[in-house]
């Protein structure tokens, strides 16, 4: 037998809209509800990142291994250099 799961009632006051569009959500993936918003509530609240990830955002925030000189004005620009690094290796 599996685990059961404690489960208690909880009553929210969402606007219309969001209610509505919650419900055709829910509707599109043939789900109910409940199960629909238990489980986009679970992804956010237990959403973390693996420990490459962790480490590839800490690069990214502190822009390590990046030069300073590196910075892009258009993604145009950004392709190009990354074109002529792969051409030069």
């Amino acid at each position: 037998m599996g685990t059961t799961i404690a489960r208690r009632p909880a009553s929210f006051r969402l606007r219309a809209d969001l209610l509505d569009g919650l419900k055709r959500n829910a509707a599109r993936e043939n789900r109910t509800l409940n199960n629909y918003v238990e489980s986009v509530l679970l992804d956010v609240v237990y959403d973390e990142p693996n420990e490459v990830t962790k480490a590839a955002i800490e690069e990214a925030m502190h822009r390590k291994n990046y030069p300073e000189n590196e910075l892009y004005s258009s993604a145009e620009e950004m392709f190009k250099a990354l074109n002529a690094e792969i051409n030069a290796e």
